[in-house]
């Protein structure tokens, strides 16, 4: 379990699920009986799960899946209703990609730029009466986590912004994330109250969202620019994922709130299989990447030794 002391939290022991045998590494040696029989060498030894262990967890929830299979590899309350942050803004890219065209071109206004910069949120910079298309946008929309990119894009697709988070509540229950309730495009706090999601619903968006090809394209690329036209300015975007560079890695999203702490839906391919995996309510921004980077590098180990 999660606990405080001193305002720091400790690690949590990250819960295997569900159980399972595996085997020993190395061989054994021929022992000879009391009748003089030697036994043979290299018994496979079975050894409990927790032999190996999953890494610590500093997070107030962490869950990880393995969507080839369907199998939940770890769960450390995962199912508890948290504030997302920006991990919202999967959601939004994602009812995007099926109501809209890449070519579309979405007219930025002043209310688009003023919604970032008014309420403390992540910018992608836009600028007013830049017409941008839909294809790019979603790269400001994820890459700098762009408040301004989420409002333009909802506002256009909703349409209005209402209309749109009508969609991704709707979106979110066709995929049966009965735990996930948005509020905004952007997981910025609202006065009336912030949105939710779980851990694992968190993770079953991402994989979702994962089969679409362009999502993946924007969610694993590390720099994005933009050359300028007619329409619209020049902008060069850098994702704040740090794990991009790793092995296999997707992406996916990070987010931060006061409330909901250092979040980060992350996936990887790894030895034919795709892993997702969700931290939410972690402390410290940097343990978010270094318990992901582990977190996966576990879950691989565990597939080729088992």
């Amino acid at each position: 379990m999660f606990a405080l002391v001193g305002g720091v939290s400790t690690p949590a022991i990250a819960r295997s699920a569900p159980p399972a045998t595996v085997l020993a590494t190395g061989t054994t040696t021929g022992t000879t009986t009391a009748g003089g029989s030697v036994l043979p060498a290299a018994v496979p030894v079975a050894l409990p799960a927790a032999a190996r262990r999953a890494p610590e967890v500093y997070g107030r929830a962490t869950f990880l899946l393995d969507v080839s299979s369907g199998k939940a590899l770890l769960d450390e309350n995962a199912a508890d209703r948290l504030p997302i942050a920006s991990l919202t803004k999967v959601m939004t890219a994602y009812v995007v990609l099926r109501e809209a065209k890449l070519t579309d071109v979405v007219q930025v206004t002043g209310a688009d730029v003023s919604h970032a910069d008014d309420n403390g949120g992540t910018s992608a910079d836009l600028r007013p009466g830049d017409r941008v298309p839909v294809g790019e946008l979603l790269y400001g929309l994820m890459l700098p986590s762009g408040a301004d990119a989420a409002h333009a894009l909802a506002r256009t697709y909703g349409p209005g912004v209402e209309g749109f988070v009508a969609k991704m509540n709707a979106t979110a229950r066709g995929l049966g994330l009965a735990d996930t309730r948005y509020v905004n495009p952007d997981g910025l706090p609202m006065s009336g109250g912030d949105g939710y999601s779980t851990a694992r619903d968190q993770a079953r968006l991402a994989a979702a969202a994962l089969r679409d090809a362009t999502f993946r394209e924007v969610t694993s690329t590390e720099t994005h620019s933009v050359d300028a036209t007619d329409g619209h300015g020049a902008y060069t975007w850098t994702n704040t994922n740090h794990l991009l560079g790793d092995p296999g890695v997707l992406g996916v999203k990070t987010g931060f709130t006061n409330a909901a702490g250092y979040c980060l839906t992350f996936a990887a391919d790894r030895d034919g299989r795709r892993l997702v995996g969700v931290i939410l309510g972690e402390d410290v921004s940097s343990r978010r990447f270094s318990t992901a980077e582990s977190l996966l590098d576990w879950a691989a180990d565990d597939s080729t030794s088992s």
